[in-house]
């Protein structure tokens, strides 16, 4: 955090001679600070907490929204989608996708068709709200749904495996595939820490337990703005 101070100690001086006063300094902007930190670290800093789904609705996170170029013509899924590609696809009018393809790292399977693959919220809404969400305002949480400021909060995922975890945590749900474990656990983690959400008890343990079989994952994060 940048912060600037400006103190001054010259009142009694400038009583007695008359100075023209500099126009006033604007506050520093806050600029969040990446954090990087080894996994086990990371699932320390975890607020734990019981979590709360009263008055959860899907329809409470808007999305998808026009992505982060609301000129270039493509929501936000089609925009992860195009910077998810393993090989481009062809974009059409009304960012209509053609071709390409995508390596699904839940299940490691290879998709060639666009419409067969699922944007994954790597937190699901409903556990999000359960975790903090659900006192935040509508704003904010149509920035949660659509975030793209952080590579690990939508993932592109084979339609089966983002139906087969739908909205449960690692204590019941893990990716098939047991390699993208310790990835996956890095960075449902990130993404907690991201967005200040908490873990319940078996959520908790369950990371932790994680956490000792990853030692040598390392957790990026930036706070969300």
């Amino acid at each position: 955090m940048i912060t600037n101070l400006l103190r001054g100690a010259a009142a009694f001086c400038l009583a007695l001679t008359p100075l023209a006063l500099p126009a006033p300094v604007a506050a520093a902007a806050v600029v969040p600070v990446p954090e990087v930190l080894p996994l086990e670290d990371a699932v320390g800093k975890l607020l734990v907490a019981e979590e709360d789904r009263t008055g959860y609705t899907r329809d409470s996170f808007r999305h998808w929204n026009t992505g982060l170029d609301a000129g270039d013509g493509c929501n936000t899924r089609n925009e992860v989608l195009l910077a998810e590609a393993v090989q481009d696809p062809t974009v059409a009018a009304g960012c209509k996708l053609t071709g390409g393809k995508w390596l699904s790292y839940y299940d490691n399977v290879e998709v060639i068709e666009a419409g067969k693959l699922d944007i994954d919220h790597m937190v699901p809404l409903a556990e999000a709200w359960d975790s903090g969400a659900s006192v935040w305002d509508a704003k904010r949480r149509e920035a949660y749904a659509n975030d793209q400021g952080a590579a690990a909060s939508l993932v592109a995922v084979t339609a089966r495996t983002n139906r087969s975890k739908a909205d449960q945590d690692p204590a019941t749900w893990m990716p098939p595939l047991p390699d993208a474990h310790c990835r996956y656990i890095g960075e449902w983690t990130a993404t907690k820490l991201r967005w200040n959400l908490a873990v319940d008890q078996a959520e908790a343990e369950a990371l932790k337990v994680y956490a000792e079989a990853c030692e040598t994952t390392i957790v990026h994060y930036n706070p969300a703005p």
